[in-house]
């Protein structure tokens, strides 16, 4: 096996193998006490004398034990006081988790895009060493799929599922279309041939092929009619991240940069003869933007759906 999952494999099993050392079982006793309250904002953490006689451990290790909380931000270093526990991390304050990197890795990607989410700036905004957040993810590969769970997660399809096989596929793609315009960076992670192997994300699948279920097709139409429905909606889905793009790029609306050009594209069309393509100088600029996005999304997922529906009764045996 090689490349990415090869890679992100071989991390997972180092990390695996690391939290069975002395020093991890050390670091997550005196993590918990903190968690839990016994330790609280303040109180000084057991000194590395103190691990080595409680645990029969080197002092190297109990030394490393206290760098890994400090790597966290749950403890600190103070000059007379020895290490203690930060403040803001008492009872009910749990230090770095995976949830908690995953909720920055969203935010951060909502507010800048996929490209600025890295280990290093979540270690800049949460406040750690960019070595403690491989505690928790292995590295970027498993990153971003987790954030495709995470999103996924958050909005559920309905138990149970709507009956009929237009309401089940109504119900995906308009949840579905939700996710990707709130958070726009989604479309890049969420490719159509090569999905992330996401169960909350395959659960769209597996719903979408049931609702197929019932309509008169083969099994290779079947898999086709689901890919194209999926398409549809992720390239609408791209636009909108392009348009989003876009904007930030030039800081620009929609309509203000069809305004900048507005002179040099009636120019072009008129003089073209492009008839068609010039009428569109009678619709608002809106149309063509991120609001605009909304409404195509509705009538193509209704054109789709009602050219299966027209495709069914064709093909319904006449009495």
């Amino acid at each position: 096996m090689s490349g990415p999952s090869a890679r992100c494999t071989s991390t997972l099993a180092g990390v695996s193998e690391s939290n069975d050392l002395p020093s991890q079982r050390i670091a997550a006793a005196l993590r918990q006490k903190i968690a839990n309250g016994q330790l609280a904002p303040g109180d000084r953490i057991p000194s590395t004398r103190q691990l080595v006689r409680e645990w029969g451990v080197a002092m190297a290790t109990a030394t490393r034990a206290l760098a890994i909380l400090r790597d966290e931000g749950l403890v600190t270093t103070r000059t007379g006081s020895g290490t203690v526990v930060r403040s803001g991390h008492g009872a009910g304050r749990p230090g770095l988790t995976r949830n908690r990197v995953l909720g920055v890795a969203v935010h951060v990607a909502d507010r800048e895009g996929l490209e600025a989410v890295s280990i290093r700036k979540l270690a800049g905004v949460l406040k750690v060493s960019p070595m403690s957040l491989y505690r928790h993810v292995a590295g970027r590969d498993e990153l971003e799929t987790l954030m495709v769970r995470a999103i996924f997660k958050s909005s559920p399809l309905p138990d149970p599922m709507p009956g009929g096989w237009r309401e089940r596929l109504e119900t995906v793609y308009r949840r579905q279309w939700r996710l990707y315009r709130a958070h726009p960076w989604l479309a890049e992670l969420t490719l159509v041939t090569r999905p992330p192997l996401a169960p909350e994300a395959m659960l769209h699948t597996e719903w979408t092929l049931e609702a197929l279920a019932e309509l008169q097709l083969d099994a290779p139409t079947r898999v086709r009619t689901a890919l194209a429905l999926a398409a549809l909606v992720h390239g609408l889905a791209l636009g909108a991240l392009h348009e989003v793009r876009a904007e930030q790029q030039s800081r620009l609306r929609n309509d203000e940069w069809w305004a900048t050009i507005d002179a040099e594209a009636s120019e072009m069309l008129h003089g073209a003869n492009f008839r068609r393509l010039a009428e569109l100088d009678t619709l608002s600029a809106e149309t063509f933007g991120l609001t605009g996005l909304d409404e195509t999304f509705e009538l193509a997922l209704g054109h789709y759906l009602d050219g299966l529906e027209a495709r069914q009764q064709y093909r319904r045996p006449r009495p």
